[in-house]
């Protein structure tokens, strides 16, 4: 059962260890390339800013971006700034999203978020969870997928096979972290079903696209290309 509040708090653990990190910084290091390509250090930390207040609106029940040009646009346009104006940026668009996550609502309501995709409420904080998260270790800056809570990377795959499963490109895939936690995804292409083992955090790296699956051992066929998120 999602538990809103609780990921709210994780949300805010996780934002404080993002700032933390990146106060390390200094001008020069933000204009530097993140892991992401084509993005700075600048494009990840505006986009962490950007995508709180999308949730925001996608809680109060407003589109959660003008456009997808508009969002790419406003990414662009943040991304030059210097690092203390980028982290007040985070520190008070996580805090207007704290704001609103604490109001009381009705949590099991229907949201809609980007390209007509709807969720329960009570999972917005937790997808938000995901982007300060994921995008901390984007910034490349000391924190590894291997830092990840290890509550987060299970319910991330959680997340993921889930979003992959029946995917036509993918063929019947089983995934087996290195405690034995097992779980199965794809199943709309011919093929397999492949066995997938390994660490599960170049598990979820491999399902978030953060890593090419290297480090895993597939049988009963070739690890396959994942599509897009």
């Amino acid at each position: 059962m999602i538990d809103h509040a609780r990921d709210l708090a994780s949300v805010r653990e996780a934002t404080d260890r993002l700032l933390t990190a990146a106060a390390a910084l200094d001008n020069a290091s933000v204009a530097e390339p993140s892991r992401l390509p084509g993005w700075s250090r600048g494009h990840v930390l505006a986009h962490i800013a950007r995508n709180a207040d999308a949730l925001v609106n996608v809680l109060e029940g407003r589109p959660m971006y003008a456009s997808s040009e508009a969002r790419d646009a406003d990414i662009d346009r943040d991304a030059p700034r210097p690092l203390d104006v980028q982290l007040a940026d985070v520190r008070e668009s996580a805090a207007s999203f704290q704001a609103t996550g604490d109001r009381p609502a009705d949590w099991s309501r229907t949201v809609e978020l980007r390209n007509g995709v709807t969720d329960e409420a009570a999972r917005v904080p937790f997808r938000r969870l995901i982007e300060v998260e994921l995008h901390h270790v984007d910034l490349g800056i000391g924190y590894e997928l291997e830092d990840l809570p290890g509550d987060f990377v299970r319910r991330e795959i959680d997340f993921l096979t889930d979003r992959f499963a029946g995917h036509k490109s993918l063929p019947a895939l089983t995934l087996t972290d290195d405690q034995g936690r097992s779980w199965t995804t794809g199943g709309g292409a011919q093929g397999g079903p492949v066995q997938v083992t390994g660490p599960a955090a170049d598990l979820v790296g491999w399902l978030a696209g953060r890593r090419d699956g290297a480090a895993l051992k597939a049988t009963g066929g070739a690890l396959p290309a994942l599509p897009p998120l």
